[in-house]
């Protein structure tokens, strides 16, 4: 369940019995023909698909990450990494506050990955709460799925086209981009120089029923975490990075 479907008195009706709660964790950047949004979109709507039939309350997604080489383009703003440590940390601090101990962290953006070792810290910090990272996208489950129908895919290939990122109007090119040389240069200018339309290579789109079978191990993924990724006692902290 979305937190935007509920008031403070539902959630805090929810804590008498239950202690877990989803932050997604997203970025507003260039993703070539998809929406710039793709990273938060993913995030959240994963984790809200994994969740819904457990019961467990889905935060919006932290909109904006780290993403300094796609700077020169359009729409794709960057926080410091002082800043978004800060900001991660900070949220975890809040919702301990309010009593969440098992908090799930699912991540949409490669980028945001520093903070991680901010998360692990912040666990050792709180004996009595749980933490998990989630890659969703590099999950096991999910790299086996995109590997089955085409070994190529990365940042704004066809592994993120899916009928919810897509623009209405927006025409594909038909044909795949070379790969894109990884990492990129740190100057954006030139990172954009070398990212061209800002797809990392690949086919930009693939059948539906093959993104939505890559689109169900992900949220598989995220429901086996919520339901058993936890340690059995709640004072027993766990960091786990997927």
């Amino acid at each position: 369940m979305r937190v935007r479907d509920l008031n403070w008195m539902q959630l805090e009706a929810y804590l008498e019995n239950d202690d877990r709660i989803v932050l997604p964790l997203g970025s507003t950047e260039q993703h070539a023909y998809l929406s710039l949004e793709t990273d938060n979109i993913l995030s959240e709507r994963i984790a809200f698909e994994a969740a819904e039939p457990l019961g467990v309350p889905v935060l919006p997604a932290l909109a904006y990450g780290l993403t300094p080489s796609f700077a020169a383009y359009p729409g794709s703003p960057s926080l410091r990494l002082e800043t978004y440590v800060h900001v991660v940390a900070e949220l975890l601090d809040s919702l301990y506050a309010q009593r969440f101990r098992r908090i799930l962290i699912v991540n949409g953006h490669g980028g945001n990955t520093p903070a991680r070792a901010r998360v692990v810290e912040w666990s050792g910090e709180h004996a009595d709460a749980q933490t998990i990272w989630h890659d969703w996208w590099s999950s096991p489950e999910v790299a086996a799925t995109a590997d089955s129908f085409d070994p190529v895919w990365s940042h704004a290939s066809w592994s993120e086209n899916f009928p919810w990122t897509r623009l209405e109007g927006v025409e594909l090119p038909a044909e795949a981009k070379e790969r894109v040389p990884y990492p990129l240069p740190l100057d954006p200018a030139a990172a954009r120089r070398v990212a061209g339309d800002g797809s990392f290579g690949g086919r930009y789109a693939r059948p539906d029923d093959e993104v939505l079978e890559l689109w169900r191990a992900g949220v598989e993924g995220v429901r086996a975490l919520l339901e058993g990724g936890w340690d059995a006692a709640s004072s027993s902290p766990r960091n786990r990075v997927k």
